[in-house]
C-alpha cells in the first residue's frame, strides 16, 4: 500500500533516488504507519509502532497503527494532524497541516467519523462525531464539521455551509489509485 501512498506524491515518474534519501518527513511517517498497520507478527509489530510513536514526536502527525485508511493516502506537510484510532478513511484522501478528526463524546452523534474516497481536507480543518463524510468533497480550510455530508460536495465555514458540486475536488485530489 506505500507504493500507492507514494504515487499520490510522485505520479508516474515514480519516486528517485534523490527523492528517497531526502523524503519528507510526512512520507516517512507514512511508511512507518503503513508497516506498524500491516505488520501481524506480534514482535516486529510491537517494533514498528514504537518506531511510528518516535516518528510522531518528530512530525507531530499523531495516525495510531490501529486506524484505517484506504491506499493513496496523502499528508500535505509535516506539522500537527490527529486522527482518532478508530476513525475510518477512504482511498485517495488528502489532509493538510493542522487536521484534526475526532471523536465527539456525548449526543446524538458520539463517535467518530466515517470518510469516503477522493476528499480533501484543508488546513486547520475540524471533523467529528459519529458523521459520514461521502465521496468527491472537499473540506475548506479552518472549517469545523459534525454533520453528515452528501458525495459531490464543498463544506466551508464555522458552522459549515455545504455547497453541491460536481468534481468537488478536481484539481485538489490527483494521481488517484
Amino acid at each position: 500500500m506505500f507504493k500507492k501512498d507514494l504515487y499520490r506524491y510522485y505520479g508516474n515518474e515514480g519516486e528517485s533516488f534523490l527523492h528517497r534519501l531526502f523524503r519528507p518527513p510526512e512520507i516517512k511517517y507514512l511508511k512507518a504507519y503503513r508497516r506498524a498497520n500491516m505488520c501481524n507478527t506480534p514482535i516486529l509489530k510491537q517494533f514498528y509502532e514504537l518506531k511510528l510513536k518516535v516518528m510522531s514526536h518528530k512530525t507531530h502527525i499523531q495516525i495510531p497503527a490501529r486506524t484505517q485508511i484506504g491506499e493513496g493516502f496523502y499528508i500535505g506537510h509535516s506539522g500537527r494532524v490527529v486522527i482518532h484510532p478508530d476513525v475510518k478513511i477512504g482511498k485517495n484522501v488528502n489532509v493538510a497541516t493542522g487536521v484534526t478528526i475526532g471523536q465527539e463524546n456525548r449526543g446524538a452523534r458520539k463517535g467518530v467519523p466515517t470518510i469516503g474516497d477522493n476528499c480533501w481536507i484543508g488546513t486547520n480543518a475540524v471533523v467529528v462525531g459519529n458523521v459520514k463524510i461521502g465521496s468527491d468533497v472537499l473540506i475548506a480550510p479552518l472549517t469545523y464539521v459534525n454533520f453528515d455530508v452528501p458525495d459531490h460536495s464543498i463544506v466551508i465555514g464555522n458552522p459549515g455551509k455545504i455547497v453541491t458540486r460536481e468534481k468537488a475536488t478536481e484539481g485538489y485530489v490527483c494521481n488517484k489509485v
